[in-house]
């Protein structure tokens, strides 16, 4: 632990490290005050692509944790840099929450159901038939298709539901073409994350509670890595992967030195 708390650098997740839906977790506040009263640099970084950092900023704030809007990096941010870089000026019909929609209209991407370039998927509120059936159809005519993540299942105060790569999974089936996922454990969003943090990756650490995309992402990053087991990943479940985390805790909380 002292060779981890020594790091300059941390990518933090937040569903399942930070909060559970809107129910901060135990020792959040104690871990984010240890990082700003040891001066450690920090990004939150998640594959959730629904809200803004403005939105995550608000949303930590209501449960009383005060986090500047230059500290969260999502899904929906890198999809929109991607798809910006490889084809600008492109078109693309979302299915997704305001967090994908505005990543993609600030990076001057049109949203469009007409011959898009791109189908983009990310977790939804507004997830229908229709819109799988629209998207579906689009894919078939040479849209191509993009996931914000890879993500098959995430946490909430209620349980486990339904991530990107689940509801994305019709479109591919039903297609026969493969989505290509944009955020953690892909090297695009790992190698933006450590330039936002402005550290080397020797120095850098990355806490998750996924054992396939936060913990893989670090290993192949070169990151030192901790997995929560607050989040979507128990202990007995550990044995299932070829890969293991160097350190694992029961939450955040036990990061800060105690006493």
């Amino acid at each position: 632990m002292d060779n981890f708390r020594a790091k300059k650098g941390y990518l933090c997740d937040m569903d399942g490290v930070i909060y559970h839906g809107n129910r901060l977790l135990p020792g959040v506040k104690e871990f984010v005050s240890w990082l700003y009263r040891e001066e450690k640099q920090f990004l939150f970084l998640t594959n959730n692509s629904g809200k803004t950092p403005r939105e995550l900023h608000d949303k930590l704030a209501r449960m009383g944790l005060e986090v500047g809007e230059e500290h969260f990096y999502t899904s929906a941010l890198a999809t929109a840099e991607f798809i910006a870089s490889q084809h600008p000026g492109a078109t693309a019909y979302v299915i997704g929450d305001p967090g994908l929609y505005n990543a993609l209209y600030d990076k001057g991407i049109a949203i469009s159901d007409v011959d898009p370039d791109y189908v983009v998927l990310g977790e939804s509120s507004n997830y229908t038939y229709d819109a799988i059936c629209k998207a579906v159809h689009l894919v078939q005519k040479g849209a191509r298709l993009i996931g914000s993540n890879s993500d098959l299942t995430g946490p909430t105060e209620d349980g486990i539901v339904p991530a990107c790569r689940a509801l994305i999974a019709p479109i591919e089936m039903t297609t026969g073409q493969s989505a290509y996922f944009i955020g953690k454990p892909n090297p695009l969003m790992m190698r933006t994350g450590l330039r936002l943090l402005g550290v080397h990756s020797q120095e850098a650490a990355i806490i998750g509670d996924r054992m396939d995309t936060d913990i893989v992402a670090g290993i192949e990053t070169g990151l030192d890595t901790l997995l929560v087991l607050s989040g979507v990943t128990t202990q007995e479940e550990l044995a299932h992967y070829p890969y293991r985390p160097r350190l694992v805790l029961g939450g955040v909380g036990e990061i800060p030195p105690q006493g």
